[in-house]
């Protein structure tokens, strides 16, 4: 099936990037290769404008993430018009740049709940893999949230050098007052592709990760939520990237793309919509964009007709092009594809790999405020 505009369903949820820069160097960093300058960057006001536009068409949650969104000395504002907006605001952040006063401006501006995100439980390990000396600042960043009262969502990726320690982040969740916790695996493609052979697990600690959690969900309940987002690299069926393109989820990223997904910036071959110059609505139920991968029409052998098109979407457009070099590909994380064995060649090159991490550098970056 394809949808046309009036049947296309209203997205769940905006992710609204605003800004690419960060003090962190994550080596699996998920922003384009090519980053937005600051100058590039939407004022708060046209981030009002969309807000008041999102809520317009039907969205209720708004995630605020970056790079790092502390980054922006105007975050209050950005927060203060989503809140007047009637979203619930979800800032994403390393909270590495927010002191106790911020967070205070944050919390009166109306912001709703904060996903903190972390490198490792064990302190050095985790300052090594951001590139950055910043975990001492993340757990005393955890504990004024709370203080503050608001939710908090610890979001771990994981990854070959440090899923061994799975035990000891959720553990860390606990400790931190986490109500929710997301493991999310690695998603290869931009950054973390130049670095797959250091961060690619393999089959034994993924099966021993996917028991963890199960363990962990049971022995919690109630408790704390564990979100769990695998990687497709070990997989026979792929997932539904982002709910489907074009039907769950939008992203405006800082100079004001609209986007399918954070990572379809790195596509070729697409003329984004920019929200300076369209509104919301069109740009979900009218651009070529956002419905080229939309529904099942464009689907090639063997998806086509596949009984699991509505269910999976096709999978993961950015990941097709990343292995295949084609966005409209069969996603090799399907066994169907008869492209499925790159996924093991991939393994295989990552088993006999070391882990040295190639550090994304975001130029001049930011030195990050005492806390207090």
């Amino acid at each position: 099936m394809t949808e046309t505009s009036g049947t296309v369903p209203a997205p769940l949820g905006l992710l609204a990037e605003l800004t690419h820069r960060c003090p962190l160097r994550c080596p699996y960093c998920s922003n384009p290769l090519e980053l937005s300058r600051a100058s590039a960057e939407l004022d708060s006001a046209t981030w009002g404008r969309v807000f008041a536009e999102a809520a317009a068409l039907g969205i209720l949650q708004l995630h605020l993430s970056g790079g790092e969104p502390a980054a922006r000395r105007d975050l209050p504002q950005i927060v203060r018009h989503a809140s007047e907006a009637g979203l619930y605001t979800n800032l994403i952040t390393s909270g590495v740049l927010t002191d106790r006063r911020r967070l205070d401006d944050l919390v009166e501006a109306g912001l709703d709940h904060v996903q903190l995100s972390v490198q490792d439980a064990l302190p050095e390990d985790a300052d090594r893999i951001a590139g950055f000396a910043g975990h001492a600042r993340k757990l005393d960043f955890a504990a004024m949230v709370t203080a503050a009262g608001l939710p908090l969502t610890l979001n771990a990726v994981v990854h070959r050098q440090n899923l061994d320690r799975l035990p000891d982040l959720i553990a860390l969740a606990l400790r931190l007052g986490c109500r929710r916790m997301e493991v999310a695996h690695v998603q290869y493609y931009g950054w973390a592709l130049k670095n797959r052979a250091a961060l690619l697990p393999t089959r034994a600690q993924l099966d021993a990760a996917t028991g963890v959690v199960e363990r962990a969900r049971a022995e919690h309940r109630g408790r704390l939520v564990i979100d769990y987002v695998v990687p497709d690299y070990h997989a026979d069926r792929p997932k539904a990237c982002m709910g489907g393109w074009g039907r769950q989820v939008m992203v405006v990223a800082p100079d004001g793309r609209a986007l399918p997904c954070h990572a379809a910036a790195g596509l070729p071959g697409f003329d984004f919509p920019n929200v300076r110059d369209q509104s919301l609505r069109d740009i979900w139920e009218r651009s070529e964009a956002f419905s080229r991968y939309r529904g099942t029409a464009w689907m090639p052998a063997p998806c086509r007709g596949c009984a699991h098109a509505e269910e999976d979407w096709g999978g993961c457009r950015c990941q097709a092009f990343a292995l295949t070099g084609d966005a409209s590909a069969t996603d090799p994380a399907c066994a169907l594809s008869p492209r499925h064995h790159l996924l093991d060649l991939a393994v295989q090159e990552a088993a006999e790999a070391g882990g040295d991490f190639t550090y994304r550098e975001m130029g001049a970056r930011q030195p990050a405020p005492a806390l207090t």
